[in-house]
């Protein structure tokens, strides 16, 4: 079989491990195309979207659960465009997604009148190059080699991130005369970054000292080795840890887990924030009507990182949020950091430990069973309204899936999730939502690197981000991808609306016309079914609190018992 230049990137793909490639078809690289199916043998696997976006977002969700990159291929300049905003998201989350573009031959002879014109930009990378770690777009079957190596490498070496390659349509078909060695994943990939020695000494120091420590987490959690971490090093030192949520870094049930206890914040001597990025943010509250913050610790409160710093930073976005003094910064990946910082307190505290800690922890289980019994009595007291409340809706849908080996794939619902569910290991939950447009495609990637697995993968989906994607609906059907929705449908854009109520209040305007331009009601579109008529098992919507538990057992039992998708649609309370 004679070989082409495409058939060196579907080599490349298969070399370095890829299972999936997501794509909305797209003719600059239909000679990709043919060498993924007809060369490859389909492997790795085309996962067929309805945009690019959506292709994007699989990746994403994909590589949140595996910690490796997915494919994502988008069409020249369109494609790209398409798929810009998925990209930024993959950026902000700190996901590698490998992103494979192409471009209308560079050799203006070999173009098509019009089409291969207006589909090919003299720098195409340049419409992404602020949000993606790297790009690239070689020249020549070495070049090839060389810079897929290369932006594997960048896009797995934390911060992690999307890299983006673009391939010239003439080059993918064109023969290839002698395909260049290709160098395996271990022989481009480096050890992962520790932190400074004596920087890690003192802060065991510090914290072994500490009489009110509180530890701060965001996406530690990416790492089931930094999760496992956090519980020794939070049961060795009584120390509470405060979970943000941008993975799942700490076991929700756990007796020294006090999210949601803001106030042991004002009594802190010293704070550890691990892989928080807005370190200014996890201190400080917010007036949402003035747009002003003010910080909640007290004078003299020491502050102290691990994480990645500004590597990465990029100047096109705000993204890296408002800089935040401390007193010691260590850079370091944060599993590696966290497992020094473990032996080093295990030898300052020898083998007989402080009765203080005693104290201390049992103080901490106490307020962690008051706030945990808090959100189960409000999650009971409003068991009978209509529309249902939004706390009785998680508590149904984790009564429906108890027994189940499950995965809630992103939104936590204002955090009603992780107050009523028990999180137990790093797996049960990859991450919180994101931006809207962004949660069906992310859940259909968390589904997708779950399937085989015979775990039930849910997702609590918001009305509002699916109206955005609904025809990524299809995508389940056609790549029988198991997943459980429940539509968290408050029939409104509401996120928004409650900012017109709190502007309208404040400058003494009418509050009951924030609903304009806000609502997705009349009418209220039937999501089961859409559903349906993209082949899924669906029902709803569901008005009666009595009736959640139920049509959520049948559904699961669907996804379970016949490896195909479900949806549940609920009509729900604003928040």
């Amino acid at each position: 079989m004679e070989r082409y230049g495409s058939d060196l990137v579907v080599d490349l793909l298969q070399e370095y491990g890829f299972e999936y490639a997501a794509l909305n078809p797209g003719s600059s690289f239909r000679g990709l195309h043919d060498s993924i199916v007809n060369y490859g043998g389909n492997r790795p696997e085309i996962i067929e979207c309805p945009h690019e976006e959506i292709a994007v977002a699989i990746a994403h969700g994909y590589a949140r659960v595996r910690r490796r990159p997915m494919a994502a291929i988008l069409h020249d300049v369109v494609g790209l465009l398409h798929g810009s905003m998925a990209i930024y998201y993959a950026y902000l989350d700190r996901c590698p997604v490998l992103v494979l573009g192409a471009t209308g031959p560079m050799d203006p002879s070999r173009r098509r009148t019009h089409i291969d014109w207006i589909h090919t930009a003299v720098a195409q990378s340049s419409a992404v190059r602020d949000f993606t770690k790297w790009d690239h777009q070689p020249v020549g079957a070495e070049d090839v080699v060389d810079s897929f190596a290369r932006a594997y490498r960048i896009a797995t070496t934390e911060p992690q991130g999307p890299v983006y390659l673009c391939y010239d349509a003439a080059f993918q078909e064109d023969p290839l005369p002698r395909p260049p060695t290709i160098p395996p994943p271990a022989e481009v990939t480096p050890t992962r970054l520790a932190g400074e020695g004596s920087a890690v000494e003192q802060l065991a120091g510090w914290l072994v000292q500490a009489r009110n420590p509180v530890l701060v987490a965001d996406s530690a959690g990416r790492h089931p080795d930094a999760f496992r971490a956090l519980v020794e090093l939070s049961e060795l030192l009584a120390l509470p840890v405060m979970d943000r949520g941008a993975r799942l870094n700490f076991p929700t049930a756990h007796p020294l887990n006090l999210t949601g206890a803001d106030d042991l914040l004002q009594d802190c001597d010293l704070l550890l924030a691990v892989d928080v990025r807005d370190l200014h943010g996890a201190i400080s509250r917010v007036d949402r009507v003035a747009r002003r913050t003010h910080r909640v610790l007290p004078d003299g409160c020491r502050i102290a990182e691990i994480g990645l710093g500004d590597l990465g930073i990029r100047s096109w976005s705000e993204e890296f949020e408002k800089l935040q003094p401390v007193h010691l910064s260590i850079l370091g990946d944060s599993a590696v950091v966290l497992a020094d910082l473990l032996v080093r307190c295990r030898q300052r505290l020898g083998a007989n430990r402080p009765p203080e800690l005693e104290t201390r922890a049992a103080r901490l289980e106490r307020r962690h069973r008051e706030v945990r019994e808090a959100g189960r009595r409000q999650a009971l007291e409003s068991a009978e309204a209509e529309p249902i409340a939004t706390a009785h809706l998680v508590h149904e849908i984790g009564e429906a899936i108890r027994g189940t080996d499950w995965v809630l794939a992103a939104n936590t619902v204002h955090g009603w999730a992780r107050r009523l569910w028990d999180f137990d290991h790093p797996d049960r939950h990859p991450g919180k939502s994101l931006g809207t447009a962004t949660q069906i495609g992310m859940s259909l990637g968390v589904a997708l690197a779950h399937r085989g697995s015979e775990r039930l993968v849910v997702d609590i989906q918001p009305d509002g981000d699916l109206m955005f994607d609904v025809a990524a609906l299809w995508v389940a059907t056609h790549h029988r991808i198991p997943l459980l929705v429940v539509m968290y449908d408050n029939r409104s854009y509401y996120n928004d609306w409650e900012h017109q109520v709190l502007i309208a209040r404040q400058r003494g305007r009418d509050e009951s016309q924030a609903w304009v331009g806000m609502e997705i009601d009349r009418p209220a579109p039937d999501y089961a079914g859409l559903a349906r008529a993209f082949g899924w098992y669906a029902e709803g919507p569901i008005e009666k609190p009595k009736d959640v538990r139920p049509a959520v057992c049948r559904a699961r039992e669907v996804v379970l018992g016949e490896g195909r998708p479900a949806l549940v649609d609920v009509v729900t309370q604003f928040r």
